[in-house]
């Protein structure tokens, strides 16, 4: 199972469920399980249906994988009749394992895919340290409360959204960038590491990343990216290369991150030609954070020293903001701080234009999260 890359086992248990009430069903609802593989045993195979139809009675929205011997008939039509969605050979290979896992991931994303192809947003940091990493998790997870599937791409050289979020990938953009060659929606999604309220985490490389995704391979990202979720926000951090340029061309906006002083003005005015090519681009735009009043020093002044249009600000409340990301609870799901209420603003200020664009007004009412975000086998198997 944990060579497919896509799965991992929580659970194993030596013996079957007995009833509605058996602690195991709870374990299999707690661990948020969604394969659970039950080994049909070659001499009583009637026990393993038996579990197959309380698992399928007594949960939802759970995949059953039944696994046997393909000599044995009249056991494979038992675990389907009990409600098994695979029938597996217990001497099959792991590619066949990896096939049942994307027909079924497959199933779900066709009732769970959002229409239409989704908004980009950027965020990257004038000079390294201005927080650009905490603007684009905060707006994340924000988009998600208010209108629901976001996925949050860490591009990071060195990936810290997960501490952010408080989460522990077990896979990331390095494996997104290795399997190139198949990588496609099941596979994306099986990727992703779910977040508190449903938000999706591409994780970013916990060592520096040696391989730099080629042009098309970045393209190929976004495509399956922008097709599956209803905003991407990609966290470019401090990151300067060719990559950061096509994710620019790729974005609805960037949001260049800046802190109210003249090295930082200095440093953005000197990145808004690298991200936009030369080019005079409205893409590109500025937001203060940590935001101060610079005595003598107006908003205009601020535009002419970046050369660019000040899009947001948020509030200088070192207080709040620490705490927040030591504990990886992210500040926007405060109710009183004012930086709180900002980040919210800035959310909601780019939903709205998404609505301008598309006719879609934005809700408050969070969306519920479907779609499956990572495979847990618990093999289940009678005890001898």
């Amino acid at each position: 199972m944990e060579s497919t890359a896509i799965a991992h086992s929580v659970l194993s248990h030596g013996g079957f469920p007995l009833g509605p009430t058996d602690p195991l069903l709870r374990q299999i609802q707690d661990l948020n399980v969604e394969v659970v593989l039950v080994e049909m045993e070659a001499g009583s195979p009637e026990r393993a249906a038996a579990a197959i139809e309380l698992l399928h009675s007594t949960t939802s929205d759970l995949a059953i994988f039944a696994v046997g011997a393909m000599t044995q008939p009249m056991a494979i039509v038992a675990a389907m009749r009990a409600g098994a969605c695979e029938y597996l050979d217990r001497e099959g290979s792991t590619s066949a394992l990896l096939d049942a896992f994307t027909r079924h991931s497959a199933k779900r994303q066709k009732s769970h895919r959002p229409s239409g192809r989704a908004q980009v947003f950027a965020f990257i940091n004038a000079k390294a340290g201005s927080g650009a990493t905490t603007l684009a998790v905060n707006t994340a997870v924000q988009l998600q409360r208010t209108l629901g599937s976001v996925a949050l791409v860490d591009f990071a050289p060195l990936g810290n959204c997960q501490l952010h979020l408080n989460v522990k990938p077990n896979f990331g953009l390095a494996d997104a960038i290795q399997n190139m060659h198949r990588l496609d929606q099941s596979m994306l999604e099986n990727l992703m590491t779910q977040c508190e309220g449903g938000l999706h985490l591409l994780s970013g490389p916990q060592q520096p990343m040696q391989v730099v995704p080629t042009p098309a391979e970045l393209a190929r990202l976004f495509d399956l990216l922008v097709s599956s979720y209803r905003y991407v926000i990609v966290d470019c951090s401090s990151r300067v290369d060719t990559s950061v340029r096509l994710i620019t061309d790729l974005s609805n906006r960037v949001l260049m991150t800046a802190q109210p002083d003249l090295v930082s003005f200095w440093s953005a005015k000197h990145m808004r030609p690298f991200l936009t090519d030369g080019a005079q681009s409205e893409k590109v735009s500025l937001v203060l954070n940590r935001f101060k009043k610079i005595p003598g020093f107006s908003d205009e002044d601020i535009e002419k020293a970046t050369a660019s249009k000040i899009f947001w600000k948020i509030p200088n409340q070192h207080t709040a903001v620490a705490p927040a990301i030591e504990k990886g609870t992210p500040v926007v799901l405060q109710d009183t701080p004012e930086v709180a209420k900002a980040l919210r603003g800035l959310a909601s200020e780019l939903s709205r234009g998404d609505s301008a664009t598309t006719g879609t007004a934005p809700t408050t009412a969070p969306v519920k999260e479907s779609g499956l975000r990572r495979f847990f086998g618990s093999p289940l198997r009678a005890s001898n």
